[in-house]
């Protein structure tokens, strides 16, 4: 169980032993300092998923520059190759075709970092959408159950 569960049944186990005001239609009291205490909690404890799909952006960004200045350099390289053998015809062809073929591998590779990158942001911002989707849910069962005492003390 996580910190953020840890804390929802803490404040579903503060519900439970809050006292009942009598004639008030099931309102209960609760220290409010507490409460906001855990509130702030579970605000401290959800940040974190979200600072990694973040970290997990920033990193892709980083995965993709790094391919195309790796793309650049070799495409640099293969030129500067075939400008060194352009005394030899047949050899510039073949310096050209590798330069091409290069550039197109590295092309291809970048495409597929990217894709990969991409594949594992949505991976990890999906889960953290589960994740928060789930705790939300949590969230509003906890107002229902503090909204069926009142309902039937009505």
């Amino acid at each position: 169980m996580n910190n953020v569960d840890t804390i929802l049944a803490e404040i579903d186990e503060m519900i439970d032993k809050a006292w009942g005001m009598p004639l008030s239609g099931g309102k209960c009291l609760i220290e409010a300092d507490l409460l906001r205490d855990k509130i702030d909690g579970i605000r401290s404890n959800m940040p974190e998923v979200v600072r990694q799909a973040k970290k997990l952006v920033e990193d892709r960004a980083e995965i993709v520059n790094g391919a195309k200045k790796e793309a650049e350099d070799i495409i640099r390289t293969a030129e500067e190759r075939a400008r060194n053998l352009v005394m030899q015809e047949e050899v510039v062809k073949q310096a050209q075709a590798k330069a091409n073929e290069i550039a197109l591998t590295t092309q291809k590779k970048c495409r597929e970092m990217r894709k990969g990158a991409q594949d594992f942001a949505d991976d990890l911002l999906k889960r953290c959408e589960e994740t928060l989707a789930k705790q939300v849910n949590e969230v509003h069962q906890t107002r229902q159950m503090l909204r069926k005492p009142a309902a039937r003390e009505e």
